[in-house]
């Protein structure tokens, strides 16, 4: 017998080798990235989705009917800005946006075209935004760990923070992942805070005006199984709330209790969207249900429910 011979059922023996080798890591590279994505409890939402009756569907937002009708519009001249949150004005029937890179405030209609650009002078890095009551909004800044609640009219150019009450958001475990989300709950009188990375929620008392009542207080919650928490909305027909994670492009529906109902996932291929939304950093819902949200650097989503 050869040596050549020989020497077959070697190599093939080593290729067999690196084929498992290959075959192994890839398959601890796939439960490592669905482990961070949280594709696990996705699976398990969905499952609870499927079970749920049309009567208990119509009584939340139920995210998986919604497909998007304006698909990552740009905002005009805010290709550098970096936008970081999205509120809607039941008055104005008009968005707000603030951007972090340069910080202002920006009001748009509800096709995502720019009104106005009004700079924030004294911010840092405005990564929060939320509409009161009575012409009030609350700004976060996560660099400055402050909320400050500022007075927007139809003659507002121009904010500067020495002319508005701060509130000291206090220290978080990661200060440069801290503060970031910001929602006004009108049906329970409080602002919903919430921090980026752990993800966390909080509640501030209020009644609506530019003062607070005593401290923050963490909300206990198990239902946060996302990468980051970037932004935080209500519905002001159900009360449910909306956290959005750009981390793990995902948009969770929680109910007053704070347990999960819906989700809807924002990578292509899904609810219309075409392209995956890059980073989305904002989002809000109108009394209509219709949801708006946003990416940096500057694109605009709006989604409508289509059941």
């Amino acid at each position: 017998m050869s040596s050549q011979t020989q020497l077959k059922p070697a190599r093939h023996s080593r290729f067999a080798l690196r084929w498992y080798a290959w075959l192994l890591l890839a398959l601890a590279a796939a439960y490592a990235l669905a482990f961070a994505m949280h594709w696990d409890d996705r699976a398990v939402l969905w499952l609870q989705e499927r079970f749920e009756s049309q009567a208990e569907q119509k009584e939340s937002i139920w995210l998986p009917d919604y497909r998007v009708v304006i698909d990552a519009k740009p905002l005009t001249g805010m290709e550098k800005d970096e936008a970081s949150d999205l509120a809607y004005n039941p008055k104005t029937k008009t968005l707000f946006s603030v951007m972090g890179k340069n910080p202002f405030l920006a009001e748009l209609t509800l096709q995502g075209d720019v009104l106005r650009k009004m700079p924030l002078v004294g911010w840092s890095n405005p990564e929060g935004v939320t509409v009161m009551e009575n012409g009030l909004m609350a700004i976060v800044d996560e660099r400055q760990h402050t909320l400050t609640i500022v007075k927007v009219d139809a003659d507002t150019r121009e904010l500067n923070i020495a002319n508005f009450p701060q509130y000291d958001l206090g220290p978080s475990k990661d200060q440069n992942k801290a503060f970031e989300a910001i929602t006004w709950d009108a049906r329970n009188q409080q602002l919903l805070l919430g921090e980026e990375r752990p993800p966390a929620l909080f509640t501030w008392k209020s009644d609506g005006s530019q003062t607070l009542n005593g401290d923050k207080q963490k909300l206990a919650s198990d239902e946060l199984d996302i990468r980051n928490l970037s932004a935080l909305a209500i519905d002001p027909r159900t009360g449910h709330m909306l956290v959005l994670s750009a981390d793990s492009h995902l948009l969770l529906e929680l109910d007053e209790k704070g347990d999960q109902v819906s989700f809807m996932t924002l990578l292509g291929g899904f609810n219309g969207l075409k392209k995956t939304i890059p980073r989305a950093e904002g989002v809000t819902m109108d009394e209509a249900g219709t949801l708006y949200m946003v990416s940096e650097p500057n694109l605009f989503y709006r989604f409508e429910k289509q059941k």
